[in-house]
């Protein structure tokens, strides 16, 4: 079987993939590889259209290395009896540990001294932090990840709340609440797990904005199109959001208004970047390729 994998991926999991048939990595024309393809690969950078895979007449399968498919036409792939995959839990717990790093980061001014210690400069009076310790985390999405980060942020003494809509499954440590207008208002940090949809495009948004506490701090480590990136540079500069981290942007790589703002902290889309999570990925795509594949072939 002739494998085509669009999207950068380590080379263990590249590895792990070749043993399954031939291999084609990263090539220069997807579309053009794709004409005698029996699988596709992707992770988020790759958008799966259905000009994509319009010549693809024996491709079988469209995998989604991680969670999440928006970046691929389900109904042009199901139009053509493509099956698409992906691997969602493989990756959450990578997701969610970041999440946390990222709110401990923005709480203790942790990148802002690691920037001015690198400066030659000892400012110790200018990074006076927060403890998360008793702190409400509202987090948008109580999924895989959401519920990992409860579990987590739940360990080291945070109030943990979520807005999530049924069905949901119910831990003993998040307290559902089910009106937003009054989920903004009650969290401390807000932290995003959601696939981008029409409901949740721009959820955080001015107005929404508006409705949080004063001195917010929002994590964002789900899909870029959540947040409105102006209307938070807006907050940000206004003081009424106190700090935000974003692992995850509209247009990627990101090269927008944020990067001016000193407490707003930015990583390259690493939330899966971890080695167990890659490992974890690859065993799972090996696993879903091969019987996939082997059911169709």
């Amino acid at each position: 079987m002739r494998i085509v994998i669009a999207d950068q991926m380590e080379e263990e999991v590249v590895k792990g993939i070749g043993a399954l048939g031939q291999v084609v990595y990263k090539p220069q024309d997807v579309k053009a590889a794709l004409q005698d393809a029996d699988a596709l690969i992707v992770r988020s950078a790759t958008k799966v259209t259905k000009e994509l895979i319009a010549d693809a007449p024996g491709l079988k399968v469209v995998a989604r290395a991680g969670v999440g498919l928006d970046n691929v036409d389900q109904a042009a792939c199901k139009a053509k009896g493509i099956k698409v995959i992906n691997t969602p839990g493989a990756s959450s717990n990578a997701v969610a540990e970041l999440a946390l790093g990222l709110i401990l980061g923005a709480f203790r001014n942790i990148q802002k001294a690691h920037h001015q210690m690198k400066g030659g400069k000892w400012e110790k009076k200018t990074l006076t932090g927060n403890e998360i310790e008793g702190k409400t985390l509202g987090i948008i999405g109580y999924g895989r990840i959401g519920a990992l980060l409860g579990k987590k942020a739940d360990a080291l003494g945070m109030k943990v709340i979520s807005f999530n809509p049924p069905p949901r499954q119910e831990d003993g440590i998040v307290k559902f609440v089910d009106d937003l207008d009054s989920f903004l208002g009650m969290a401390d940090v807000v932290s995003i797990h959601v696939p981008a949809t029409p409901q949740t495009i721009n959820l955080v948004s001015a107005a929404n904005i508006a409705k949080m506490k004063n001195g917010v701090i929002i994590i964002n480590t789900s899909r870029g199109e959540i947040i409105d990136e102006d209307a938070l540079y807006d907050a940000v500069k206004s003081g009424k959001v106190a700090g935000a981290a974003l692992d995850v942007y509209r247009s990627e790589p990101y090269n927008g208004k944020l990067l001016e703002l000193e407490n707003v902290y930015l990583t390259p889309h690493i939330g899966a970047s971890t080695k167990e999570a890659q490992d974890k990925i690859g065993a799972e795509l090996v696993r879903l390729l091969n019987e996939e594949l082997g059911k169709k072939g």
